[in-house]
């Protein structure tokens, strides 16, 4: 089965005949005759969407939406409100109440369908963005939303012959704080530098189709990928509609660009994109925060030797030497007992700015222990490792660090341990790192302030 659906109508025909449309799709149908007799199943066995008519005995079809919508156990399932004849009035309630979408009857099923798997999609994208963000708060590793928002940046593409789209402008404009745009479509694909968080695409009554290149387009692009998309169809456009929602549209107007709908619509779009994009922030910032060290930002140990296995790997299969350093600050805890931590961490940082500064992007800079690095460089030999690890000793002793005013500058040196895998070899990592470990401790013995090569280093 590919979901569970619940139908809410009191005529026993309109519910058999949408059983039927759904049970050929394989989902798994569940029946009810009115809104008390939905509440209990939802209570008992909750639904992945529900559609519920906009007419019940006991009573309205937004009345249930909203009900539903108030429960905070059952807020995330797709709510569908099915209405007679097409009629604003009726879609402008159903939205207000909170219907995720609105249909009309005769029910078109390439259209059900279409917006059935284009909810439950979204529906279970952002549950395992919530279900991440959950995890991260347990562990807080993730951040409270900002109280306030700025303006959206809405941008509406027209397909098709001109066509006069002041009145709905304007009415938009009136309705809702967002920066509102006229765009066309080559316009929208050539100027990404500011991406619209919403792309409103209008199919023209005389084109069929003529968007669907453009919402491809729009989310194959890294720039645009996450764009709230919301197509707009006239009535006859019924397979435009049901394209548009496979390829990635998050909502659909199927009656045209009505602007009361329109306004509604948006909001619920500029809402649901605010709220995936802070639980899609927090996920990233998560993991960074998992895998960086939050005093110097460099990688930590979690990233450090995962990262370097690989580095080896490769480094073994193109038959190119790697080089790696343990680097360890001298005499570090004279500066914390003599002057505060506060004072060791500016240090540490100022080492770690040092370091990362005179690195390539392609080396991997992490700091493993309190005052230790590793350091790992492709596509570098013995020779060259040395020239480089002696040129870091002398940058971090040639100028002390600023901690305070009160303190004054820091002298700081620092020594570092090489091992170098050679480009015929194949040296594991943890032998490398013993044999750079090796080389630090004979560094320090021998005086502190530079670099040894390992024994064993080829």
């Amino acid at each position: 089965m590919t979901g569970r659906i619940l139908i809410v109508d009191g005529l026993p025909t309109n519910r058999i005949i949408l059983r039927v449309k759904l049970a050929a799709a394989y989902y798994d149908v569940t029946l009810a005759d009115s809104g008390a007799a939905a509440v209990a199943m939802i209570a008992r066995s909750m639904p992945d969407a529900v559609l519920v008519s906009m007419d019940l005995p006991d009573q309205s079809g937004p009345e249930l939406c909203a009900r539903i919508k108030a429960n905070p156990r059952w807020a995330d399932i797709p709510v569908i409100l099915v209405h007679g004849p097409d009629e604003t009035e009726a879609r402008v309630a159903a939205l207000t109440a909170g219907a995720d979408d609105i249909l009309s009857r005769p029910i078109d099923e390439l259209v059900l369908l279409a917006r059935l798997r284009s909810l439950l999609r979204a529906r279970d994208a952002e549950a395992e963005l919530r279900l991440r963000d959950d995890t991260q708060r347990a562990l807080g590793l993730a951040e409270e939303s900002p109280g306030f928002a700025v303006p959206a940046r809405l941008a509406i593409v027209p397909t098709g012959a001109p066509r006069n789209f002041k009145p709905l402008l304007k009415h938009l404009g009136m309705a809702l704080p967002d920066r509102i745009s006229l765009v066309a479509q080559d316009v929208l694909l050539r100027d990404l530098q500011v991406p619209p968080e919403v792309v409103v695409i209008v199919e023209h009554p005389a084109c069929d189709g003529e968007g669907l290149e453009l919402l491809a387009n729009l989310r194959a692009s890294t720039v645009t990928r996450h764009a709230a998309i919301l197509y707009v169809t006239e009535p006859h456009q019924r397979r435009s509609a049901a394209t548009a929602l496979d390829l990635g549209a998050n909502d659909l107007m199927c009656a045209g660009p009505e602007p009361r709908e329109m306004v509604l619509r948006l909001q619920k779009q500029i809402r649901r994109k605010r709220h995936v994009d802070q639980l899609r922030d927090n996920v990233r910032d998560g993991l960074r925060a998992a895998l960086t060290d939050p005093l110097t930002g460099l990688f930590n140990r979690r990233y450090a030797l995962p990262h370097l296995s690989r580095m080896a790997e490769r480094a073994a299969r193109q038959n190119r030497p790697l080089a790696v350093m343990v680097a360890d600050l001298d005499h570090f805890k004279l500066v914390n007992d003599n002057h505060g931590h506060a004072a060791g961490d500016a240090v540490l940082t100022g080492v770690a700015r040092r370091l990362a500064d005179n690195l390539r992007a392609a080396d991997l800079l992490a700091r493993i222990g309190g005052e230790e690095f590793l350091i790992a460089m492709p596509d570098t030999n013995c020779a060259k490792a040395l020239h480089l690890a002696s040129r870091l000793c002398q940058l971090i002793a040639a100028h002390p660090f600023a901690v305070s005013d009160r303190i004054g500058p820091l002298p700081q040196t620092l020594s570092i341990g090489i091992a170098v895998a050679p480009a015929d070899g194949n040296v594991p990592p943890a032998q490398l790192i013993a044999m750079a470990d090796q080389a630090l401790y004979c560094a320090k013995a021998e005086g502190r302030n530079q670099a040894l090569l390992g024994s064993a280093a080829a």
